[in-house]
């Protein structure tokens, strides 16, 4: 029942345009000039646009958008494991202080990646974009 209230070309075009959400959740001190790991969910994000833009507007039939939006939520996830220990803790006056909202960003961020990247694989998704 989910599957098909999820798999009409509304709601497919609407949830391709909000998979972006998971790859720009960071903290808003992230994207300063002085960070060096801004330019990352910046990159996938536009992978993900290109994809949505030729399956969308230019009605793409073939299967490279899709890989490109899967390789952006996919690499997202490896980025978020390898980028979660380093930002785990931050010093406070000389205190080690455990960094909650980074922590419950991460988490929420990979699992929308993982449902966006199941998602994009159903048959019905697919089917229902072009219908």
């Amino acid at each position: 029942m989910v599957r098909h209230n999820l798999s009409s070309r509304p709601v497919i075009v609407l949830l391709m345009l909000v998979q972006i959400i998971p790859l720009m959740l960071f903290p808003l001190s992230l994207f300063t000039v002085d960070n060096q790991d801004w330019w990352l969910p910046v990159l996938l994000a536009i992978f993900t646009l290109v994809g949505f833009v030729e399956l969308v507007f230019r009605n793409n039939m073939s299967n490279w958008p899709w890989y490109l939006m899967q390789f952006s939520q996919g690499f997202n996830i490896i980025s978020r494991l390898m980028m979660v220990m380093p930002h785990t803790t931050f010093n406070d006056q000389g205190v080690q202080v455990f960094n909650t909202p980074y922590v419950l960003i991460t988490i929420v961020s990979i699992l929308l990646s993982v449902f966006f990247l199941e998602y994009t694989n159903w048959p019905e998704v697919r089917k229902g974009l072009y219908s």
